[in-house]
């Protein structure tokens, strides 16, 4: 038996995919152009933007939509400086890699905030005593509370719920 998903629902929900995250680059981007962190200027990138870190083992992660202040730390062609804040869009196929090692890469290298999920789940990183650090829920916004969807890192910046979630007729 196949238990492979027909490619029509693979192409939509890799259109879903692509619209969530172009929705949120487009209208955080056109925000943010000109805005500066106190490294540099800040930019909102989608996904195909990569990073490599040492405590990654130097292995190359790459986040659907990623701000990051200082674009100066480069190796070849990826990232070495830490993104402020990270989005996975979830799908079937990435979620549990999405939910675990990725989220544990990105609290180890200090990643200020993290969104994933339909309804978007919104995690901040903390450090215990000893120095290691660990990620918690701060906050899940759905429609129900879609009015409470905010950057944690950049309030100044704003995208709504419906925004996010726009995917028009297709």
């Amino acid at each position: 038996m196949n238990d492979a998903l027909p490619i029509e629902d693979l192409s939509k929900t890799y259109l879903e995919h692509s619209m969530v995250i172009n929705n949120f680059v487009i209208k955080i981007g056109s925000q943010i152009k000109d805005s500066l962190c106190r490294e540099d200027r800040i930019r909102v990138f989608g996904d195909g933007v990569q990073y490599e870190w040492r405590e990654n083992d130097d292995k190359i992660i790459v986040p659907d939509v990623s701000i990051i202040c200082n674009l100066r730390d480069r190796k070849n062609i990826s990232f070495t400086g830490i993104p402020r804040f990270v989005m996975e869009v979830l799908s079937n196929a990435t979620e549990d890699y999405d939910r675990h090692e990725k989220m544990d890469i990105y609290c180890k290298v200090g990643v200020s905030e993290y969104w994933r999920k339909k309804s978007v789940e919104i995690y901040l990183f903390d450090f215990r005593e000893d120095g290691t650090g660990y990620p918690y829920l701060y906050k899940t916004v759905t429609a129900q509370n879609k009015d409470d969807l905010q950057l944690v890192m950049f309030p100044n910046l704003k995208i709504t719920f419906d925004e996010l979630f726009d995917l028009g007729e297709y």
